[in-house]
């Protein structure tokens, strides 16, 4: 077996998926292949995605290749495009109806073999605090990250997730539509060609 079947056949945190108030199995969405251009490195599936088994099949996706602004099929070209969460299942939800975190233990055991695998990516997206932590480590919060995006562009760029949820700290923030989303777009075209 392979790496992607490693992680696929994973069942590590089933009594912690069990336990939550959706008790699901666990059901990995595994979204790489060999090197790719482009990186996007997220928090951990959610329930649209757990059930369809790819990755940003939401409106969060819809919202992230508009960001990036590519269709689909670029989007989905794991030749191309590696989507790899600090979590590759759903981790459900507490009783109340709120997002759980990704659980540590997927990290702990995928991310770096999943990293080694993949190599140098000419183009990493950091999306959220989780994946922003685990890579670039230190204090910050994603405001500050985002906001300091020229310090990792053209290679790095820290993003807020593109969920619904975030919609007010885009009203909060217009900069990062009026000045990383060019230089982002233009990169993800120049990565992809």
């Amino acid at each position: 077996m392979g790496l992607r079947d490693d992680i696929a056949a994973c069942r590590i945190c089933a009594d912690r998926f069990a336990a939550t108030a959706t008790r699901h199995a666990p059901r990995p969405v595994v979204w790489f292949d060999g090197p790719p251009r482009i990186l996007i490195a997220s928090q951990a599936p959610g329930a649209r995605v757990h059930a369809a088994q790819t990755p940003f099949w939401d409106r969060s996706g819809d919202r992230l290749r508009d960001w990036l602004g590519v269709d689909k099929p670029a989007f989905y070209d794991r030749d191309r495009v590696a989507i790899v969460p600090m979590a590759f299942c759903f981790p459900g939800y507490n009783a109340a109806g709120s997002d759980l975190p990704p659980p540590r233990i997927c990290a702990a055991t995928w991310r770096q073999p999943v990293m080694d695998r993949l190599g140098d990516v000419p183009l990493t997206l950091l999306i959220g605090g989780y994946a922003q932590q685990w890579h670039l480590g230190g204090r910050m919060g994603v405001t500050e990250r985002v906001a300091a995006w020229r310090d990792l562009a053209p290679r790095v760029f820290c993003l807020p997730h593109p969920s619904w949820r975030n919609t007010g700290w885009l009203n909060r923030n217009p900069w990062f539509e009026t000045d990383v989303l060019p230089v982002l777009r233009a990169r993800v075209q120049e990565v992809l060609t």
